[in-house]
């Protein structure tokens, strides 16, 4: 629903403050139960997450139910004013389903059928359990969509994993000879199949990739992976099926995730396609904040680029759905959040389009192994400890914002982020089998925007280019034809675009174009890279840009100009002197090609003329130091501008506009310091511009 320029994800208008709640775990305890509301309350949390893994205490027979505990939860938490997203019970199924039903467990690649435990663990294959998650989810549906406390469906959680069973075999057969209309032949053409004499010449000849048999053939990899993401899709589809017949208006999420460690895009699902069948993107954000291999900026830029991504597949706000108010239990190292941090991280999720911020988990479990993961409950029980300080701070800073929530970001810049082409780039055995690191290039050239303030969207090849006057694609290695016609249409019709070394490529089934680089991407660019240099770590090699020299790493392209013009020149080796970067006008627009890998200081300088050149500005001019970001979200009359300090440093921030503190109140002076790990909330009204 869209309201003066703001969008409502939920019925909800406030900020959502909560988490994950399993009191199927202390059913027993009436006394923790009754505890739970007290502490909700001082909390100031407002949303819970109830019945992600409960299917055993739901239904602990085949056609034996028990949700009495569960309306209690319902209305006890209604009570207190609190909203509830009940989640389906499929991401862990009970042992008397394994046990009756074992067709439901999955087989791994290398042919071996895994035993009941753990979870996400099933086959999104499987009648039986397709049939199962239905049936409890109907009766969940029945029951509670009714209840003015349900805000939202969890539906499964974090789906992840494939399943190599006949079942799946089948399906992916299937699945192919819808993609290929039947046709074998055009099949083994799309593979290249001929290639050691792998050529199919029956369907059931084809089995999926396993290091006991095939894993060489790309385009089977490829269209493997495409496989595993419709059918978890199509498992997904088959349990909200009566969520959408008997609750319509009760919108839908599934909790997305990111690579923990280098905090990279997950990459075992196509979440560009999965977001099309949601309501809502919600994900669940775990950063290792205060690790030993980067500074806190870094991290945070790395954070503020998933969530940009998160964000931009529906261009919409969206929810986090988990996180931790201190530590985790599965980082290597886990270590808590420091004074600060919590208030922060938080805010910065809030700054770059989160309604919300919900813990994984409100109440730490006594036994198992998430029993000491970070939670907003501790063992103690107790509300003054300083992790629930912290909880209970970011909450009362939360009720504050209720203005912000349905506020969007607008941006002029784009970066264009694909999971096939990392799928493809992943198989390339033609560069650097380390030093490829497709995500981590994408946020280094987000970097400078981060650091100037400048608001970027992390867009997908199926998304609108012109709404953008920068668009920046590295590394787009897998480029269909239909992707290349695409940025050549944005170039002509006005666009400015980027590209980089390890671009063009291969098409969709991954096979390489032939007779070199695509012939409309020599038009956009007005040259050719004609051969890609890998370096060793040792190798030293230079550029020279604007009166400045640059270091390279890994990559080097050998450029033949057609009618672009030289901007920067390589400094050594056989290609001394030869372009490295390279400027070309096309029709109504302009393209760029980077040619090497280059360092930030490069990004910098090579951004900043483009950021003058088409007058790219932050929403409200700030100065800081390095360090601080300052993020907005904006509604048709008003600017919400985060000012953070991601350093352990004091920071002087200065601003000229006229704004005021949105948690206190109070006008905000010309200049003033925030502390390590501090931030401040700043409104600002369009009519003071």
């Amino acid at each position: 629903m869209s309201i003066h320029g703001k969008t409502f994800v939920t019925k909800a208008k406030h900020m959502l403050h909560g988490g994950d709640y399993n009191p199927d775990q202390w059913l027993d305890r009436p006394d923790i139960l009754a505890d739970d509301l007290h502490l909700m309350k001082l909390s100031h949390s407002n949303t819970f997450s109830v019945g992600i893994f409960a299917w055993s205490t739901l239904e602990p027979k085949e056609g034996v139910y028990h949700f009495e505990w569960l309306d209690d939860i319902f209305e006890n938490i209604h009570k207190i004013g609190g909203n509830i997203i009940l989640a389906t019970p499929s991401g862990a199924r009970p042992a008397w389903l394994s046990q009756k039903y074992p067709e439901v467990l999955r087989v791994d690649e290398n042919r071996v059928k895994q035993l009941h435990g753990g979870r996400h663990n099933h086959c999104f294959t499987s009648e039986v359990y397709r049939k199962k998650t239905q049936q409890i989810n109907r009766l969940l549906a029945k029951r509670y969509g009714n209840h003015p406390a349900l805000l939202m469906w969890h539906i499964s959680n974090e789906y992840s994993g494939e399943c190599h069973c006949e079942k799946c075999q089948e399906a992916f057969r299937d699945w192919l000879k819808s993609t290929y209309n039947n046709d074998l032949d055009a099949l083994n053409k799309a593979w290249w199949t001929s290639f050691w004499s792998h050529t199919y010449t029956d369907w059931s000849q084809i089995e999926s990739p396993s290091p006991i048999g095939e894993k060489g053939v790309h385009g089977l990899n490829l269209d493997w992976r495409r496989f595993v993401t419709d059918q978890t899709i199509s498992f997904f589809e088959n349990e909200i099926v009566p969520l959408k017949e008997l609750t319509p208006e009760i919108p839908i999420t599934t909790n997305f995730m990111a690579d923990t460690f280098d905090l990279i895009p997950f990459q075992a699902l196509d979440y560009s396609k999965f977001a099309k069948h949601l309501d809502v993107i919600s994900w669940d954000a775990y950063p290792a904040w205060h690790n030993d291999w980067e500074s806190t900026a870094d991290l945070a830029m790395k954070v503020g680029f998933i969530n940009d991504l998160y964000r931009s597949l529906k261009q919409q706000p969206f929810l986090l759905m988990e996180s931790t108010p201190s530590k985790v239990n599965w980082h290597d190292v886990n270590k808590a959040k420091r004074p600060g941090m919590h208030l922060l991280s938080s805010m910065q999720m809030i700054a770059h389009g989160s309604d919300s911020i919900l813990y994984f988990q409100w109440r730490k479990s006594r036994g198992s192994s998430e029993k000491f993961h970070g939670a907003v409950v501790d063992h103690d029980n107790s509300p003054n400890n300083r992790v629930f300080q912290d909880v209970s701070e970011v909450g009362g800073t939360l009720e504050k914002l209720a203005p912000v929530v349905g506020t969007n970001r607008t941006s002029e810049v784009a970066i264009l982020f694909d999971w096939e082409n990392h799928w493809a780039l992943g198989d390339a055995q033609g560069f650097g089998m380390k030093s490829k690191r497709y995500p981590q290039t994408l946020q280094q050239h987000y970097r400078t925007f981060w650091e100037r303030d400048i608001p970027v969207d992390v867009i997908t090849k199926e998304q609108n280019f012109s709404a953008y006057r920068l668009l920046i694609v590295p590394m787009l290695y897998l480029a269909s034809e239909e992707t290349i016609a695409r940025l050549k249409s944005y170039v002509a019709h006005g666009g400015t675009l980027v590209m980089t070394y390890i671009s063009g490529i291969v098409n969709e089934h991954d096979l390489t174009y032939t007779g070199g680089w695509p012939k409309d991407l020599q038009d956009i660019f007005g040259m050719r890279p004609l051969e890609t240099d890998t370096l060793y770590p040792s190798d030293r090699n230079y550029v020279t840009y604007q009166d400045k020299t640059y270091p390279i790493k890994d990559y080097a392209t050998i450029i033949e100009l057609e009618s672009a013009q030289a901007e920067g020149f390589y400094k050594e080796d056989f290609y001394a002197k030869l372009p490295a970067v390279t400027s070309h006008s096309y029709k109504g627009g302009k393209a760029y090609y980077i040619g090497a890998r280059l360092d930030d200081e490069f990004h910098r300088d090579f951004y900043s003329r483009l950021m003058t050149d088409l007058s790219l500005t932050s929403v409200l001019p700030v100065n800081h130091g390095p360090g601080v970001s300052v993020q907005a979200r904006r509604d048709t009359v008003t600017d919400y501008v985060f000012v953070m300090n991601f350093t352990e440093e004091k920071q002087t921030v200065t601003i000229q506009s006229e704004v005021q503190d949105l948690v206190t109140k109070e006008n905000v002076p010309a200049e003033f310091t925030l502390k390590p790990y501090e931030v401040k909330i700043l409104v600002y009204s369009k009519s003071n511009k």
